[in-house]
């Protein structure tokens, strides 16, 4: 495994591999590709990812899309580091964690909300499936308010879900969601994860 390349948006999704990339010590190139800017729509990026998304990881010959992917592929190069949960269990929960949160969170629920457009040509409909996703967002951040309270999500350090739901989380803010009142568990936890050292350094590529 040579010359680690990983495309990232500002905002995106992909501050929770881009995290686990700083977490893993292993050397890499950030490459800042704009969602907001459409530079992912770009015939160059394109190339690298038809699926025209972020996040990215390329090394040696292989490139790699989709969080749970990437966030395997960083988590097999340093495993004494349990990116991916440190007992079997916890593999098994970051997994449950994983396929709920890129699934149903971010693909279904918040997909729905900024990108209505996705699942109907018919703009009339637009707003009521942004009202849909709205509810759906509401019931996923009461489920996750509802699983939090220690300082990690699974077991005792960081493990890819931390970030990930620190991104949910600052989603929340943006759309208007009273994050602190409505869900202090997942507000508390959110502040301890943002302030670790592997986002602070994720945040400032």
């Amino acid at each position: 495994m040579n010359n680690i390349k990983f495309w990232f948006s500002r905002g995106s999704c992909s501050l929770a591999t881009h995290t686990l990339l700083h977490e893993s010590g292993l050397p890499f190139t950030p490459i800042e590709t704009s969602v907001q800017k459409q530079e992912t729509q770009s015939a160059s990026f394109s190339r690298i990812n038809p699926k025209r998304r972020v996040p990215v990881l390329s090394f040696d010959d292989a490139v790699i899309t989709e969080t749970p992917a990437i966030a395997l592929a960083i988590s097999q190069w340093v495993p004494e580091k349990g990116l991916l949960g440190a007992s079997e269990l916890h593999k098994v929960r970051v997994l449950e964690w994983m396929c709920w949160l890129s699934g149903e969170v971010h693909g279904q629920a918040f997909g729905g909300l900024f990108r209505p457009q996705r699942l109907t040509d018919d703009p009339a409909l637009h707003q009521s499936i942004q009202t849909k996703a709205k509810q759906r967002v509401a019931e996923a951040f009461k489920i996750i308010d509802s699983k939090l309270g220690n300082a990690f999500a699974v077991g005792e350090s960081l493990t890819v879900v931390d970030p990930y739901l620190l991104v949910f989380f600052n989603w929340g803010n943006e759309v208007g969601f009273k994050m602190t009142e409505e869900y202090p568990a997942y507000a508390d936890f959110s502040r301890r994860i943002a302030a670790h050292p592997s986002v602070i350094n994720a945040l400032n590529d």
